[in-house]
């Protein structure tokens, strides 16, 4: 890791933890009965992709997500079982966004959607008493609001244009492999943080 002076962070798997086993749970206990085909990167149909986009409504993909599992479920349940997924912000890594921010520029940019903005944004302000998570840096970057999602290269390229970034002094940090790559196709330095590491590994 080279001198830098600014840090785009990635949210899941990276700030706030994912528990994807509690998702599969959750469809499996509504009547899904193949999760691991329909629902594993890889497998997942383009509506998934589409929302992360924002080309798609909630309810556009509410309805998508009905008819993938073949299920009569309501609306509450497939939110309920969606969001499952999202764990919690641990306080240590928070503690060092705080850090980071007197000595970087801090930006966040993340492959989401909608419905979980809402629900990680609530799982923040309720573990961290009523506070903005989106407060720790200069900017977020979601994905169903940029209008793209990583690895697009155009993605990175929008960031660093719109914040006048020296690429060459920013760094992205990321648990996907493949988004790492993108970023640095766009010049950036990228750290991978591969599964039993945490953002604290990091020699910052």
């Amino acid at each position: 890791m080279q001198h830098i002076d600014n840090i785009i962070f990635d949210l899941g798997g990276v700030i706030l933890t994912l528990d994807m086993p509690a998702a599969e749970q959750k469809f499996t206990a509504l009547g899904v009965k193949n999760y691991n085909e329909l629902f594993r990167s890889g497998n997942v149909s383009s509506f998934f992709k589409d929302y992360e986009i924002g080309a798609i409504d909630n309810i556009t993909f509410l309805n998508a997500l009905r008819d993938l599992a073949g299920l009569p479920l309501t609306d509450d349940q497939l939110t309920d079982a969606w969001n499952a997924m999202l764990g919690v912000f641990p306080k240590e890594r928070i503690d060092l966004l705080h850090n980071l921010k007197s000595k970087y520029r801090l930006f966040l940019f993340s492959n989401t959607n909608a419905i979980h903005l809402d629900k990680f944004r609530k799982i923040y302000s309720d573990t961290f008493t009523n506070t903005n998570f989106d407060d720790h840096f200069e900017k977020a970057y979601y994905s169903q609001v940029l209008g793209m999602r990583k690895p697009d290269i155009n993605s990175y390229k929008y960031i660093i244009e719109e914040q006048g970034l020296n690429a060459s002094r920013t760094l992205f940090v990321d648990d996907s492999a493949m988004n790492i790559e993108g970023a640095v196709s766009a010049g950036l330095q990228g750290v991978h943080i591969k599964p039993g590491t945490t953002i604290l590994d990091i020699g910052w």
